[in-house]
């Protein structure tokens, strides 16, 4: 008799303001590694977040929606204030999942690797390469496009291009 497969539970953290193709990409690439993804949004005052928590949690949300992710995958939104290895424990997650753009992205994602590999020697981090047409997408860019009235519509869906015309419409 066998034994009941354990879940495989990885958390994809970040701030998300706003979600980019290239979230979208790394969330659907993914599904492919784990029988649950946890969407961990960061409510990182620190970072300034243009777009509330509840904002972009609900753009996640949808945007997810759209996607042709597995079935027998869970994909969950959820906020974290605290340490990541400590929201990735309470959700019972082994993978972190990370996304790496550039060179540049790989330096500091290393030493957070290897942070969080210290604090919970327990948690694998994974790291995904964006795929080639969204290597180029970062959300402060996508942010700068839409406050200079610029077309983002290359790197985030119509509905969070048009809450980033709605926002700066609103600032003006």
């Amino acid at each position: 008799m066998r034994a009941p497969k354990s879940l495989h539970i990885g958390v994809y953290p970040g701030t998300f303001d706003p979600i980019t193709f290239g979230h979208l990409d790394i969330i659907q690439r993914a599904t492919r590694l784990v029988d649950r993804l946890i969407i961990g949004v960061a409510t990182n005052v620190s970072k300034d977040p243009f777009f509330s928590i509840e904002e972009r949690v609900a753009m996640i949300e949808a945007e997810i929606k759209s996607l042709p992710l597995p079935v027998d995958v869970e994909v969950h939104v959820k906020t974290f204030n605290n340490l990541l290895v400590n929201f990735a424990k309470e959700e019972g997650a082994q993978l972190l999942i990370r996304g790496l753009r550039a060179v540049s992205d790989f330096e500091y994602e290393f030493q957070m690797a290897g942070t969080n590999r210290k604090l919970s020697p327990e948690l694998e981090t994974v790291f995904l390469v964006a795929s080639e047409s969204y290597q180029l997408i970062a959300s402060n860019l996508v942010k700068e496009i839409a406050r200079l009235k610029g077309d983002t519509s290359p790197f985030v869906s119509p509905k969070v291009a048009q809450k980033l015309k709605e926002r700066f419409l609103n600032q003006s």
